[in-house]
């Protein structure tokens, strides 16, 4: 009776093991899902201060010089514009992700803008 118990618990793992190997995503996947490429666009610094003005000013301050986020007046200094993109879209501490508020096109044109803050 053992026997059939211990082949039926063997018999379902392999078969979950199988499942899983079909369903979960791949390295490549996941890398791709945990650093977001950063889409090429040509800097429209009037809708970059736009779109700041309407999403980030409530933190990072009206002049950005921060607040309840950090001043981001001198971020392109310390931070490509990669980076920038990065950190919007994926949120990173008490700031959230606005991968799914903005479009990308939105968060590269942002990132190029504050990039060039020296």
């Amino acid at each position: 009776m053992q026997k059939y118990i211990m082949s039926g618990f063997f018999f379902a793992a392999c078969a979950l093991a199988i499942i899983l190997m079909f369903t979960l995503p791949g390295k490549s996947e996941v890398a791709k899902e945990a650093k977001p490429s950063m889409p090429e666009v040509v800097l429209d610094a009037t809708a970059a201060e736009a779109s700041v003005k309407a999403n980030c000013i409530s933190c990072h301050g009206d002049q950005l010089q921060g607040g309840v986020g950090p001043g981001l007046q001198n971020a392109g200094s310390h931070l490509t514009p990669e980076q920038i993109y990065n950190l919007v879209s994926k949120g990173k501490g008490i700031m959230p992700a606005f991968k799914d508020t903005l479009a990308e096109e939105e968060v590269a044109n942002v990132a190029q803008w504050l990039a060039q803050k020296k």
